[in-house]
């Protein structure tokens, strides 16, 4: 069975800015109802292990931090032929896993029919949980370009009537990672 819709945020959490793919997902899960025909991931640092849920795919949708040169907090979309292109400057840190997976998936002829990266250049890549200020107030604007690519792949998001607060988001606040 084809996967209308899949989203999937990478990054580091415990990269402070690095963490922001990983936080805009879990901010669209949190104050959105998700249909069924679209599948939010919290990708985290993952590489093969997306492969399955990436294969056949209609429309791929990757949120993560992104090194372009433009200026800190900048936001960038990149789609279809862009891609490609996205892959022959190194401008995030999960780049290699995702473009070997494409690659991968390519090669076997179950290539997702379109994918699409939206991506925010960091303020700040050091080891910390949290996001700094500046990207804690660059998410919802990451998030209303999320928003706005799902729907232009026709599903209409509802928000929720009360936001649920994420994981990330209530342990970057109390300062403290999870507890085993």
């Amino acid at each position: 069975m084809t996967t209308e819709i899949l989203v999937i945020g990478l990054g580091n959490v415990l990269m402070q800015d690095e963490g922001v793919g990983v936080r805009a997902v879990e901010a669209l899960e949190g104050m959105y109802e998700i249909p069924d025909n679209v599948i939010v991931m919290d990708g985290g640092t993952t590489g093969t292990e997306l492969l399955e849920p990436m294969r056949d795919v209609k429309h791929l949708i990757v949120t993560d931090s992104v090194n372009t040169g433009d200026p800190e907090g900048t936001l960038i979309r990149l789609a279809d032929k862009q891609v490609p292109a996205f892959f022959q400057t190194k401008i995030s840190n999960h780049q290699l896993g995702l473009s070997d997976l494409l690659g991968i998936l390519q090669l076997q002829g179950q290539s997702p029919q379109t994918v699409t990266i939206i991506g925010m250049v960091p303020y700040k890549l050091e080891n910390s949980l949290g996001l700094s200020p500046e990207t804690e107030g660059r998410v919802l604007k990451m998030l209303d370009m999320l928003v706005e690519e799902i729907e232009t792949r026709g599903v209409n998001l509802k928000k929720r009537e009360q936001p649920v607060a994420g994981f990330w988001s209530q342990h970057a606040q109390n300062g403290c990672l999870p507890c085993v």
